[in-house]
Order: C-alpha cells, then sequence, then structure tokens
C-alpha cells in the first residue's frame, strides 16, 4: 500500500511490460536494419533527427523547402559519384513536391491569393509545358517512356520553379539570400576544383574518371576540372556564369562589404571557369559582357569592352602567345574554324536536316542523342549526337518546337529588359538585374555549343532569374518603402 504514495517518475512510468517488450522489439529491428544495410544504415540513422527537423522547418516556412532545393541542385548529381546507382537527380523532384505539399498545408485554412501566379513567365511557362506533353502524341515518336525522364529538365522544372518563386521569393531578402546561396556554391566548387587539380582526385572521382569520363576530361594528359559537377563542360559554364553576374554586382553595389565579397567570388569562379578547360565559356563571357554593355546605355563603355573582346580574339586567333600553357591552348582551341569537335558538330546537324525536314514536330522528347540510348539504342536519332541545346530541342520538338522556345526566350529578354529599364528605380537593384538578365544572355549563346542550359545546375538557376526579373518591380516598390520608413532591408 506505500508503494500507492511514491511518486512516480519518468522512469518509474516505463518500467511496464508492454513498453520494454516494444522497447526490445525497436532494437532488435534497428540492429536487423544496421545488419542488412551496413555503414548506409547507420547514416541514415544520424540522419533522421535531422531530417525531422528539418520537414517541421518546411511545414513552418516552404521558402525553407525551396531553397533546400538548390542545394540539392548543386550537390546531387556530384554525389552520385560516391553512392553508385542511387537516384540523387531524383532529389530535386522530392523537395519541388515537398514544398508545394507544405505550401498546401500553410494555405489550407487560408485563402490563396492566385493574383501571385498572374504573370507573363507563369504563362510561358504553362505553354511550354504543354508542348511538351504534346509530345507524347508525335505520331514520330519511338518511345514514350523516354519523355518522363526527359520532361523534367526540358519543361517541367521550368513550370514548376516559376510557380514556385511567384509565390514564395517576393521578398528583396530572398533574392539576396538565393544570391549567396549560388555564389557560396560557386566558391565551393571552384576550392573543390583546384583540389582535384593540385592535390588529386579522391578514389571515388578516379573511378568516375576510368569508367565514364576519361576520353572527355584528360585530355594531351592534362585533367580538365569538373569539381562536383556532372562533368567539366557544366562546371566551366557554371563558373564562368557565377564570375560575370558576381562582378557586374560589385561594379554596381554601393556597400563596400558586399562590392569586396562579390569581387573575391568572381576571381574564384574565373579561375574555376578557367582550369575547367571548357571551351564553351566564350559565350558566356562575350554574351553576359555585351548584354550588360547595351543595358547600360553607355557607349564610351560599350566601346571599350568591344575594343577588349577583339584583342581577346586576336590574341587566341591569330598568335601564339602562351602556347606552352595548356590551358591557354585548350582556349586557343575555339577559335580555330577547322577544329575537329566543331566540324563533327557540324557533320551531325547536316545529318539532322534532312531527317526532321519531314518531322516538324521531331522525334520526340528523350529520343535524341546518346541519352536516347537507353531506351532506343538502334534509332537514327540515337545514334546522332546533338551536343548543342538547341539541337537537342530541335531533333526532339522539331522545327516547331524549336521557334516556340526560341519565341519563349527572346520574349523573356525583351520584357525583361523593358522591365529593368524603365520600372526599377533603385540603382543598386537595377544593377543586380541588369547582371541576371545578362547571366541569363550569356547562357543562351553558350547553349548553342554545349547542352549547359538544361543540365544541374544551371537549368534551375535559369528559370529562378527569370522569374526573379519579373519580380523586381515588386522589390522595388518594398526597397522605397522600408528606405522611408528607415527598416533595414532584410527585416
Amino acid at each position: 500500500m506505500a508503494d500507492l504514495f511514491i511518486p512516480k517518475t519518468g522512469a518509474y512510468r516505463i518500467n511496464h511490460p508492454l513498453v520494454l517488450f516494444l522497447f526490445f522489439i525497436s532494437l532488435v529491428g534497428v540492429g536487423y536494419f544496421i545488419a542488412e544495410n551496413g555503414i548506409l544504415a547507420v547514416a541514415a540513422l544520424l540522419v533522421l533527427p535531422f531530417a525531422v527537423f528539418f520537414l517541421i522547418k518546411v511545414f513552418e516556412n516552404p521558402v525553407v523547402g525551396f531553397f533546400a532545393v538548390y542545394v540539392v541542385n548543386f550537390v546531387a548529381l556530384g554525389l552520385a559519384r560516391y553512392v553508385l546507382q542511387a537516384p540523387f537527380g531524383l532529389l530535386v523532384d522530392g523537395f519541388l513536391v515537398l514544398t508545394f505539399i507544405a505550401i498546401f498545408f500553410k494555405y489550407f485554412n487560408e485563402k490563396f491569393d492566385w493574383s501571385k501566379l498572374n504573370n507573363p513567365v507563369v504563362y510561358v511557362a504553362l505553354i511550354w509545358f504543354g508542348y511538351s506533353c504534346f509530345e507524347l502524341v508525335n505520331p514520330a515518336v519511338a518511345s514514350r517512356v523516354a519523355w518522363i525522364y526527359s520532361v523534367r529538365s526540358v519543361s517541367m522544372y521550368m513550370l514548376f520553379t516559376v510557380i514556385l518563386m511567384f509565390i514564395l521569393m517576393d521578398k528583396y531578402k530572398y533574392f539576396m539570400y538565393f544570391i549567396y546561396l549560388w555564389m557560396f556554391f560557386e566558391v565551393l566548387g571552384s576550392v573543390k576544383g583546384m583540389i582535384q587539380l593540385y592535390v588529386g582526385l579522391d578514389p571515388y572521382e578516379d573511378r568516375w574518371l576510368a569508367v565514364v569520363g576519361y576520353s572527355t576530361h584528360i585530355l594531351f594528359g592534362k585533367l580538365r576540372v569538373f569539381s562536383f559537377f556532372t562533368d567539366a563542360g557544366q562546371f566551366g559554364a557554371t563558373q564562368g556564369h557565377a564570375a560575370m553576374v558576381a562582378a557586374i554586382i560589385a561594379l554596381t553595389t554601393k556597400s563596400f562589404k558586399e562590392r569586396v565579397t562579390f569581387f573575391v567570388v568572381a576571381i574564384f569562379c574565373f579561375y574555376g571557369m578557367f582550369i575547367s578547360g571548357t571551351r564553351g565559356i566564350w559565350g558566356v563571357l562575350a554574351g553576359t559582357g555585351v548584354f550588360w554593355l547595351l543595358l547600360n546605355r553607355n557607349f564610351k563603355l560599350f566601346f571599350l569592352g568591344l575594343g577588349i573582346g577583339i584583342a581577346v580574339i586576336i590574341f587566341f586567333r591569330y598568335t601564339y602567345i602562351g602556347q606552352g600553357i595548356y590551358f591557354i591552348q585548350r582556349m586557343r582551341s575555339a577559335f580555330d574554324p577547322n577544329n575537329p569537335s566543331l566540324l563533327v558538330r557540324l557533320e551531325n546537324q547536316a545529318k539532322l536536316r534532312p531527317y526532321l525536314a519531314l518531322r516538324p514536330f521531331g522525334g520526340g522528347l528523350g529520343n535524341a542523342g546518346t541519352k536516347a540510348q537507353r531506351f532506343t539504342p538502334s534509332t537514327f536519332l540515337a545514334n546522332t549526337a546533338t551536343d548543342s541545346w538547341y539541337v537537342e530541342i530541335w531533333a526532339e520538338q522539331g522545327v516547331v518546337g524549336l521557334a516556340l522556345h526560341l519565341g519563349i526566350l527572346a520574349f523573356i529578354l525583351i520584357k525583361g529588359s523593358y522591365i529593368i529599364m524603365h520600372r526599377i528605380r533603385d540603382p543598386e537593384l537595377k544593377g543586380k538585374m541588369i547582371g541576371i538578365i545578362s547571366g541569363i544572355f550569356g547562357i543562351m549563346v553558350s547553349s548553342y555549343g554545349n547542352g549547359v542550359y538544361g543540365q544541374m545546375p544551371t537549368g534551375l538557376l535559369m528559370y529562378s532569374s527569370m522569374a526573379f526579373i519579373f519580380l523586381a518591380p515588386k522589390y522595388d516598390q518594398e526597397i522605397a518603402e522600408k528606405k522611408a520608413a528607415g527598416i533595414s532591408l532584410f527585416s
């Protein structure tokens, strides 16, 4: 009887046969899970508490989920070198869906403001996705299963990204957080690239190089650095993209701290771009630079930039200065009209021309280039390299699809430029947005020679950049109001 008056502590409460039995079963289950899956099971159990914490934060504020998409966007395919056959590429899809679910629950008992989505970028993304869906009934399609794998990077990511952008990223501080996150991963990529070049590759990178990348990443005994990106081409393009945008922001911001930060980022990224050995960077540099000079409407600066550009062309095309340095030699080959790589690309395009002349809607998503080898290895399109992003669009979606795609890109550039030049009053915001839209044009130019536009991480960066430009008037109004009230722009 005396025990009835003893206070029952937490430890005493679990002293029950049922609780102890369940605890024992749980330990057995965890032990079996670890025994069956080894180190991966231990890692999963260690990560579990953080995953639960992350989910709580995403449902509290879906913006967290959206930023997580970009973290995964940078590291997912690099992680695939360390865990073979793991579907890391699908993590982007998973985080996008998770963010949409979090938004659904956030507005479950609230009225959603649909006017947020009343924007031209959303409409053109819907049109482009609609055309991609139309490709399912294209009579020339050899495999419709391939559509499922290709539609994600071609149009689905664009649609999902711009919708989430207009729902979640409508505050200036989120724009700046995005820029900082982007530049952080680019600098991290530069550092990783330097480690590969000067310290060496780790065993997993060596294995990837031996199995997949040797023929394209070891040229004349020299490594084309690829960092944690899919390949050297994507690494070089995204480094050049970030370097140019960072340099433009550094030139247009008034904050000394911000200016120094972005100049340092630009230096790191220019170096990362250089050691990638990617010739496609010239499109990024030239496209971004020319568009920036045009939007600045500073003719002295424009002609100065034009003069520098001509000097660079003369240096690489008509001199042999620095020919003993591998990276200069590699860059110089981009200016050679008889370059074997260029001639092969032109030959492939000549092969495609008569075939696609009879197929105005192309051969179907996922049915062209090396990726089609998985589904239709014996077809003409699967055995003809596309190389260029635009050639890929042409081969898969025909001249109709290519015209629509180019029309959408032209609309975004023209309308976006008008918004920046005529609707943005804050000079620093205008400078940042000129950098963003110039970077878009740079990637568009570069994608003529390579397929960087639709690859991770560039694809999502492009779609976000488009949305940021059309969100800029909202940011401009917010900046004016906060400055008038003496409130921090990051409040």
